[in-house]
């Protein structure tokens, strides 16, 4: 595959594509149809990459930043790469016509990837006359810290293109998965949303406060999951493995997925409740500041796992 890939659109997922992309070595065109938007895109990559070298996750942030090149035209932009990352909205319509651009001025062989976080391919792709080198490719936000990246062929996608993609996320030290096959929101979205559903019905009925639910998660089950998964989890929580551990507990699971409401957790006056409760312990005018917070900690936690990887 070409060394050079385009990155379509310059908002936050963009630019921390473009990051990823450029810190593996590879030249990078980051294109938007908004020039204001690309007006300021090089500052907030520069401090990006003077954060992590702060974190000791990058050596030198001049040489990374000079392989990122922004580009006003698309053509220009799409001109001899192997692979396009798009980031635009999460629309359907929107998607299908930027991909009918995207065909129109990109090489024969170029991969078209999407990082919509649960649009499936077919559904932007289907009218083109290549629907072949199509997929998704949803990272997780912002992928220069946290490295899965969900690779989910179409119906039409073809094994070239899905082998191709597997082996540049592995190149640019992201952590990809296969999606086998299409289903809506992908897998790390139907995970991450059956803990949210539940965690509003706990809430919503009374059990728990919004504070205490947090705690669970990050005193409790995040501590596991930041290095092991959750078959992983349960297959040594038994003596003897997986089998076992459903045998002890599996009707217990079982039996709370049955007592589950039909309601909607996501109801306003749940929202309109934790928003509250939120706004207590984090104003809004604070929100900035404890991203960059969060970030900050996930550089020091990627940072902690390279070295107990070596």
């Amino acid at each position: 595959m070409t060394h050079k890939i385009a990155v379509v659109g310059a908002g936050l997922i963009g630019r921390a594509w473009a990051i990823v992309f450029a810190r593996a070595g590879l030249e990078v065109r980051l294109f938007d149809i908004d020039i204001q938007q690309l007006d300021q895109v090089r500052g907030l990559i520069d401090e990006s990459l003077d954060d992590l070298k702060s974190a000791g996750l990058i050596e030198a942030p001049s040489q990374v930043a000079s392989r990122i090149a922004v580009e006003v035209d698309l053509t220009v932009a799409l001109a001899g790469v192997g692979y396009v990352q798009e980031c635009g909205p999460e629309n359907v319509a929107a998607k299908q016509a930027l991909y009918t651009q995207l065909e129109a001025v990109c090489d024969a062989h170029t991969i078209l990837a999407s990082s919509t976080s649960g649009i499936v391919a077919s559904h932007f792709s289907g009218h083109l006359r290549h629907p072949e080198r199509c997929l998704v490719a949803h990272p997780v936000n912002p992928p220069y810290l946290i490295p899965l990246v969900e690779v989910v062929p179409g119906p039409r996608t073809s094994s070239t293109v899905v082998e191709r993609t597997l082996a540049l996320m592995r190149k640019v030290r992201q952590e990809p998965i296969l999606v086998r096959k299409e289903v809506q929101g992908f897998v790390l979205n139907r995970l991450q949303g059956a803990l949210l559903n539940e965690a509003l019905r706990l809430y919503r009925d009374g059990y728990v406060s919004a504070e205490d639910l947090d705690k669970t998660v990050k005193h409790g089950l995040g501590l596991r999951w930041s290095f092991m998964g959750p078959f992983e989890t349960i297959d040594l929580n038994a003596p003897n493995g997986v089998v076992d551990y459903a045998g002890r507990y599996g009707p217990l699971y079982y039996d709370v997925d049955t007592q589950r409401s039909e309601a909607n957790p996501w109801a306003a006056p749940t929202l309109e409740r934790l928003e509250q409760e939120r706004r207590e312990v984090l104003p809004v005018h604070q929100l900035l500041d404890r991203q960059a917070w969060r970030d900050r900690h996930l550089m020091a936690l990627m940072a902690h796992k390279q070295r107990m990887a070596n």
